[in-house]
């Protein structure tokens, strides 16, 4: 098997390695949490990465000058795709994209702190002998696959569709049993699939972001996040962080799939979750830390997000045995 640290598409300074006998598993930590990478040796020069990460980051290495092709399919969570031109691209549940590693990102990053999917590592010149034999009716032309998607430095973008949720979402549930004939079999779908596609028809779908104006949205969401109970105006974010109203919707939607208030909304609510589950403070009291001075308001807010009502969310958790402590 030729692990992921040998194309240096990892960094071994961030991570532990143990070596299974049918793959080897990546552990990463760093300040924003952790994430694992599970590689599975599907051909010579082809590699099959399970990939479930809670964290904010993934400290990537330093990439290969070897012609290797990396395909990402997004299950859950958002991926960022961060170019060295300046310019970010981000890969919602379902997308797919295909890039060569040459066309070098920088650290990856999951803007909602949490990414599964699936990430095949395609080592074209080794993979080029190994799948030409597979089977006598599949001829796949892998060079003329890079020429067709990655040519000029490319990342390709397919958004969700049936055909790429056929190829990849029985790959999350196969059998343990059958997972190596399984993986060639998918491996050689997807490949027999990108290689009839039309580009052309996907090539508007991809929206890219000005690397200073992501920053610029990342700065103003870490300052809605530490002030929870004001509720800021377009306008006056706008504003505050001299960015056009227009692009900072269109920027913010791109990072976190989602509006500013709606985004808000959900974030007030996860963590008033929290503080009916950690401390016995009145619903009032909550509401009021989250900025709601009418707590019948903030009621039926919670409940439209969390699907129970405040004191019916609290009442299941002690049910469950969540300890109650008073929060500072």
């Amino acid at each position: 098997m030729h692990s992921l640290e040998e194309y240096d598409l990892i960094s071994p300074e961030s991570l532990t390695v143990r070596y299974r006998p049918d793959c080897a598993v990546y552990h990463m930590t760093n300040i924003g949490g952790e994430g694992t990478m599970t590689s599975f040796e599907v051909f010579d020069g082809v590699e099959l990465v399970y990939n479930d990460f809670h964290s904010a980051y993934c400290v990537s290495g330093k990439g290969t000058t070897a012609d290797v092709m990396e395909i990402n399919h997004c299950r859950m969570g958002r991926f960022e795709c961060d170019f060295l031109n300046g310019t970010c691209v981000y890969l919602e549940e379902g997308d797919l994209a295909v890039n060569m590693v040459k066309n070098q990102t920088k650290n990856p990053c999951f803007p909602l702190e949490y990414y599964s999917g699936v990430s095949i590592v395609i080592d074209l010149a080794r993979a080029e002998h190994s799948l030409s034999g597979v089977l006598k009716d599949i001829s796949i032309d892998l060079c003329a696959l890079r020429e067709k998607l990655c040519a000029g430095n490319r990342c390709f973008v397919m958004r969700a569709t049936d055909s790429i949720e056929h190829i990849f979402s029985e790959l999350y549930t196969v059998p343990d049993q059958v997972k190596f004939g399984y993986f060639k079999l998918k491996v050689l779908e997807l490949l027999l699939f990108l290689s009839v596609i039309n580009p052309d028809e996907h090539l508007a779908a991809p929206r890219y972001f000005q690397k200073n104006q992501v920053e610029c949205v990342k700065r103003m969401k870490n300052y809605m996040v530490c002030h929870p109970d004001c509720h800021f105006t377009l306008q006056e974010l706008s504003e505050r962080f001299d960015l056009p109203m227009t692009t900072m919707k269109q920027c913010f939607k791109g990072v976190y799939g989602t509006s500013v208030y709606a985004y808000m909304r959900c974030y007030r609510m996860q963590r008033a979750a929290v503080l009916l589950c950690q401390s016995s403070e009145s619903v009032s009291s909550v509401a009021w830390r989250l900025g709601y001075v009418n707590a019948s308001k903030f009621a039926s807010a919670f409940k439209q997000v969390m699907g129970l009502s405040p004191m019916e969310y609290r009442k299941r958790h002690r049910l469950n045995g969540a300890e109650i402590v008073r929060a500072e």
